[in-house]
């Protein structure tokens, strides 16, 4: 009998085959690609993507944070996606990362710090705006993100981890879609996977971005959709980000005519995904 992470490992795989079929890289994008950014793990890789218009030209960043209910995914599967977002103008940043039951809480964490000060340090050879990151993030990667946001903006949570994100630093602005917020491992068997004590109290507290969100907390783009299966915790952020006065926008699409499901904005096919995807970068394009 399959474990719950290795069934969501062989279902997601089979819709993601279905999903990218026949996508290739298109020509107006320039990659590099399998660059270490620390570590011994093969999964502790990343490619950079640019438009290839831009030359050399120094470029905003956007970093990705895949999805995958932290035990599935890698940067191999996000690649058409943020190629369309570098189409958009920007260098952007698709990393792997080491997944749960294998590696538990918080190497995921350690991973995502790990890619931020590599931008940190690699920004001039990259040509990379090193004063405008940004992250976009879905469903386990979304709660990764708005970890990770918390982590940069409130110095009492940062001091819960081992590790420190480079000085001074916090996205600039970020994009949490059909994510997942609300941490209930008695409901939840991912998170059992994924915490090292099976989600002990003092672990849920830690993982839960809701109760650490400060004013501080970088400018959101929230969204979600009709036949998203986490929809239900995108308000539960929105009242989170606006009880603390963050800036944020919240979408949601879909509607009678047409339903989208989870993490629809990953579709190459997708007319809605695509106008979320220009609607995220717009939004974006304001803190420029």
């Amino acid at each position: 009998m399959l474990s719950v992470s290795e069934q969501l490992r062989r279902d997601f795989k089979a819709s993601d085959d279905i999903r990218d079929a026949g996508l290739t890289t298109p020509e107006d994008v320039v990659r590099h690609d399998d660059i270490s950014y620390g570590g011994d793990s093969p999964l502790q890789a990343l490619d950079l993507y640019r438009p290839r218009a831009a030359g050399g030209a120094v470029l905003p960043v956007i970093v990705s944070i895949h999805g995958g209910g932290w035990v599935y995914g890698d940067k191999e599967r996000y690649q058409f996606y943020c190629m369309s977002l570098a189409q958009r103008g920007f260098a952007v940043v698709n990393f792997s990362y080491r997944l749960a039951p294998e590696a538990k809480y918080p190497a995921s964490m350690e991973d995502t710090n790990a890619v931020f000060h590599w931008i940190a340090d690699h920004a001039g050879e990259y040509r990379l705006d090193a004063e405008h990151v940004f992250a976009v993030g879905d469903s386990a990667g979304a709660h990764m993100l708005a970890v990770y946001s918390c982590i940069c903006t409130n110095p009492d949570y940062a001091a819960r981890y081992a590790f420190a994100p480079p000085e001074g630093f916090a996205p600039t602005a970020v994009a949490l879609n059909c994510g997942a917020y609300v941490m209930d491992a008695s409901r939840d068997a991912l998170l059992r996977e994924l915490l090292p004590g099976g989600g002990t109290d003092e672990e849920i507290d830690l993982i839960s971005p809701l109760k650490h969100i400060t004013p501080a907390f970088p400018p959101t783009f929230l969204m979600t959709s009709n036949a998203d299966f986490l929809k239900p915790q995108a308000p539960v952020l929105a009242a989170a980000l606006a009880e603390a006065d963050v800036p944020f926008v919240y979408r949601y699409y879909g509607g009678s005519d047409v339903r989208l499901p989870h993490v629809f904005h990953c579709d190459m096919r997708s007319e809605q995904g695509r106008l979320c995807n220009d609607e995220e970068c717009d939004f974006f394009k304001r803190f420029l």
